[in-house]
């Protein structure tokens, strides 16, 4: 019974300190950090418009896992809430989209950009808060 009891607490130990690669784990992905391209700061946006919105990232020639997202999301009010979803789950190694601006007049228009490896990553939230865009209520450019 002793040596039953030793060999378990040795796999138990041993499954402890083991790599996280030997146990199925990914390795978490490098600190995310993107900066918004377009729209520029106080660039007039009309309803209707389809924008090019493109970012960087601060890592050259990402590679992915392929569990992990980017969805960007529109503020109206400078950033204190995030009410619109601009895309659906992306591949994180996309650096732009063409959107369709909506109708929804703001001097204050701000993009989040979010990332996540779910389920071992929660999503990181970054708010392009030094790149806000007009969304105008005239039509035409």
């Amino acid at each position: 019974m002793k040596i039953r009891g030793y060999v378990a607490t040795f796999f138990l130990l041993a499954f402890a300190f083991a790599p996280s690669r030997l146990l199925g784990i990914p390795t978490p992905p490098p600190n995310y950090f993107p900066t918004l391209i377009s729209p520029g700061a106080g660039q007039i946006l009309y309803p209707g418009q389809r924008v090019r919105v493109e970012w960087q990232t601060s890592i050259p020639n990402p590679k992915w896992p392929s569990y992990c997202e980017l969805e960007l999301w529109l503020s109206l009010d400078g950033g204190s809430s995030w009410t619109l979803q601009m895309t659906p789950s992306l591949d994180p190694n996309t650096t732009f989209f063409y959107w369709t601006v909506p109708n929804t007049p703001t001097n204050a228009a701000v993009v989040e950009i979010r990332f996540g490896c779910e389920p071992g990553y929660p999503e990181t939230f970054h708010p392009q808060t030094a790149s806000p865009f007009v969304i105008t209520n005239a039509s035409g450019q």
